[in-house]
């Protein structure tokens, strides 16, 4: 049983690597950095909690209509709804509790 009867055809659009097209290979990163790019990885401490909420689909495709950030909208509107006026002390940016700067 030396021959496999579904060998596979080469492909002569894809040959079979040589050893000089491994000499000649470069790694992804200097080829083409934006697709292997580092991304932010996991928070230590997550600021935020994971809840599913079911909302009216109007209401979620009037969010979504202006593009990205429509959690944060949703995320700032609920804020204003709930806590009393004054009482937002979180940084918009990093949603950690604000530095006294007095």
């Amino acid at each position: 049983m030396t021959d496999r009867p579904n060998k596979p055809t080469p492909d002569p659009e894809n040959p079979e690597w040589t050893d000089k097209d491994f000499a000649k290979a470069r790694p992804a990163n200097e080829v083409v950095p934006a697709i292997v790019a580092r991304h932010r990885g996991r928070q230590k401490n997550p600021t935020k909690k994971l809840v599913t909420v079911r909302l009216d689909a109007d209401l979620l495709e009037k969010l979504k209509e202006d593009g990205k950030g429509w959690q944060t909208r949703l995320n700032a509107a609920l804020r204003s709804a709930v806590l009393p006026p004054g009482k937002d002390n979180l940084n918009r940016k990093t949603n950690r509790p604000r530095k006294n700067t007095a």
